[in-house]
């Protein structure tokens, strides 16, 4: 969730592209080696579905599940698993209370500002040989986002929101590998994937942003506008695409993988 803004998360929204959603974690999770009796933290962990099977993946003695959403948090409270925890926070503010084997995070960081800064942070958390593993989407480029930030621009929601729009905040792969070395940490695996959605129909897009993008715009709306929002946003984004079915939604994601020094 992005910080400071209202709870507008749906984990059944979120879940309606469940399969293509969790293809990208376990990319990410192949990454990693097992780090038995280790500290894991997964920072943005939604509705822990995914942190029990990291938490399992790598044999962690603790893992952290950390998010800001209550209505995800509350999913993730059904879980019991020896060893597993969630805790309410906000991930750009929220530290462990000691070192860390594995920080984890999968699409979430890139609702947060100034990644140098961030990945500085996030260094710190690791103990001796403690691995960085990140996944964020970088698709801002893409129709499904670009026409949501150019709706948003029209009125009357400019004046509702100030027209503002969801700016990316994701760098450049060759820019996470430079960011990563500098900090000190080596055995990198950073690369650009194209992950293939194959959607019944180009309308099936405007559900797949209401469960993620769209919840940065929704709360600064009223909601009678962001309805009108939404319908705008559909009308639009179904002009530039046209109504294709099946659809391909090419999504592009950055996975990386760093380790710290023994």
């Amino acid at each position: 969730m992005a910080p400071g803004a209202a709870d507008v998360w749906s984990p059944a929204q979120y879940e309606r592209f469940r399969a293509e959603r969790e293809q990208p974690f376990w990319d990410l999770l192949r990454l990693l080696d097992v780090a038995p009796n280790g500290r894991v933290v997964d920072l943005g962990c939604g509705t822990g579905m995914l942190t029990r099977e990291l938490h399992r993946a790598v044999r962690a003695r603790e893992t952290v599940g950390v998010d800001s959403s209550d209505s995800m948090l509350a999913r993730a409270a059904e879980i019991d698993e020896d060893g597993l925890q969630f805790v309410k926070g906000d991930i750009g503010r929220w530290s462990p209370d000691g070192a860390c084997d594995v920080v984890f995070s999968n699409a979430a960081l890139q609702w947060l500002d100034d990644h140098p800064r961030l990945f500085k942070r996030l260094r710190g958390f690791l103990a001796p040989n403690g691995v960085l593993a990140v996944q964020v989407p970088s698709n801002y480029d893409h129709e499904s986002h670009t026409v949501a930030a150019e709706v948003a621009l029209e009125e009357p929601f400019a004046s509702a929101t100030g027209g503002y729009t969801r700016e990316s905040t994701v760098l450049q792969p060759e820019a996470y590998a430079e960011l990563l070395y500098a900090l000190g940490l080596r055995d990198l695996h950073v690369r650009l994937q194209v992950y293939c959605h194959e959607l019944s129909s180009t309308p099936d897009v405007v559900e797949w942003v209401r469960g993620t993008l769209l919840t940065d715009y929704q709360p600064r709306m009223p909601e009678a506008m962001f309805d009108e929002y939404v319908t705008r946003y559909r009308q639009r984004l179904l002009d530039t695409l046209g109504d294709q079915r099946p659809y391909l939604f090419a999504f592009k994601r950055i996975l990386m993988r760093a380790r710290a020094a023994p």
